[in-house]
């Protein structure tokens, strides 16, 4: 199934590119106001439902707030259905990353979810499906199996059902500047080792090597995870998370890849005041050319473009490699997860499932285009436009060897959060990498 994603890849972004040409691309427009497609209000699928030609109101919460990458493609998804949909009104709500994990799982234990609300596919959203707060939705997707694939589904199917609708797919990349990297005479790094000495050259010349925010701790994650996975390797990862029994997490592929993200934060790879930054914060640091890399998910390129004083000054790679007897440089951190569920509680089900997909898809379509990620669902629109950076995750993407979610995807939410309060210590030098190993291992019962 790894290795299929990568394909459908070629068939879904590259195809369609190839056909387009490779026409450069503008910014994405700084606006607020619906986009040309929204205000067109192309003709969408339409679903009979019980409940179409009565005036409702469908609560949406998400994570996509005003400095967040998706907040313009779910406005103008938003926008572009409540057109194609005049009796459906759409109250939505935006909540900041951390604190709405918090939310959500209260909105679950009180039974007061939203009827349609953003989660994340695998370990996550699992004991939301398993406490019957999710509706199943395989009903529904019949009508839109032919634009998104069943396979880009896969972490929102339990026990052989479907529970919401992703729409994008995105990766782990190491981003570069490109002219500080040209000052110094410096390759991006394709193993460890040659990271380090990146690193090393760097600070001996006064640079910041990377920029990050330990203060937005899955900001943290986004490095570990990806060193992580360099060097135990997909399969072992998977199978530690998850809990299977076969791999434990204090063996030495894992105690070697936190042993190095913690060599890195002693050897002042990282800014003195990343603790206090938070992730917008960090990132601007890195656009503002304050810092020469910076290791995140494909969603970065729609910042790049958009709050960097020169796009053409940034590059992007794969993280490196850190074991080549385990893992390769073409695994990934990531895949398609950033879901629409639908709660089992709502007044309106066909509405709401209606809904979850026709905004899944749209948001699919403007997130592809300004560069916030590569589309789950089918392009079947003039993609001419789409930023460079983008082309070339995509490129890179289409020869993925495998796929792993982040580990705070991935693992059930209560291992998540004690694998983040570690790893914030591990960076503070509060925990050795070997008690670190130890810790999570006991939390996993592996």
């Amino acid at each position: 199934m790894k290795r299929v994603l990568a394909l459908l890849l070629v068939l879904l972004v590259l195809v369609p590119l190839t056909a387009c040409g490779s026409t450069p691309a503008p910014a994405a427009e700084d606006s607020s106001a619906p986009s040309e497609a929204a205000e067109s209000a192309e003709q969408s699928t339409d679903v009979a439902t019980e409940e179409s030609e009565e005036q409702i109101t469908l609560t949406l919460w998400s994570i996509a707030t005003e400095s967040d990458n998706y907040y313009l493609p779910y406005m103008d998804a938003i926008a572009e259905y409540e057109a194609n949909h005049p009796n459906v009104k759409i109250d939505y709500s935006t909540f900041e990353n951390e604190s709405y994990k918090t939310k959500l799982k209260s909105a679950v234990a009180a039974n007061e979810l939203p009827d349609i609300f953003f989660t994340w596919g695998g370990g996550f959203s699992q004991p939301f499906v398993e406490a019957g707060r999710v509706l199943a939705v395989d009903d529904a997707y019949a009508n839109y199996s032919d634009a998104l694939p069943e396979v880009m589904l896969s972490n929102v199917t339990y026990d052989g059902q479907k529970y919401g609708s992703v729409y994008t797919m995105n990766v782990s990349m190491l981003f570069y500047n490109k002219a500080i990297f040209a000052k110094y005479n410096l390759d991006p790094p394709k193993t460890f080792d040659e990271l380090k000495n990146v690193c090393q050259t760097l600070i001996d010349n006064g640079e910041t090597p990377f920029g990050i925010s330990a203060k937005d701790i899955w900001n943290l994650a986004m490095t570990h995870d990806a060193l992580t996975l360099k060097s135990a390797g997909a399969d072992a990862v998977t199978s530690a998370l998850t809990k299977d029994g076969s791999v434990s997490y204090n063996s030495e592929a894992f105690l070697d890849a936190s042993t190095k993200f913690s060599e890195l934060a002693k050897m002042g790879a990282y800014s003195e005041s990343a603790i206090g930054l938070t992730n917008d914060e960090a990132t601007q640091t890195f656009y503002d050319g304050n810092n020469a890399m910076y290791i995140t998910g494909s969603w970065m390129v729609s910042d790049i473009y958009n709050k960097s004083y020169n796009s053409d000054d940034f590059g992007v790679v794969p993280v490196p490699i850190v074991n080549t007897s385990n893992a390769a440089l073409t695994d990934f951190m990531g895949g398609p997860s950033d879901t629409l569920m639908v709660s089992s509680s709502t007044a309106y089900p066909e509405a709401a499932a209606e809904a979850m997909f026709e905004i899944s898809k749209s948001i699919s379509h403007n997130a592809y285009l300004s560069g916030s990620g590569l589309p789950a669902w089918s392009v079947d629109y003039d993609d001419s436009s789409v930023l460079g950076l983008t082309k070339e995750i995509a490129a890179l993407v289409s020869d993925a060897t495998s796929f792993t979610l982040w580990f705070d995807t991935l693992m059930q939410a209560e291992d998540a959060g004690v694998y983040l309060e570690n790893l914030q210590q591990l960076y503070l030098g509060d925990l050795t990498p070997q008690q670190f190993v130890e810790n999570i291992a006991a939390q996993l019962g592996v």
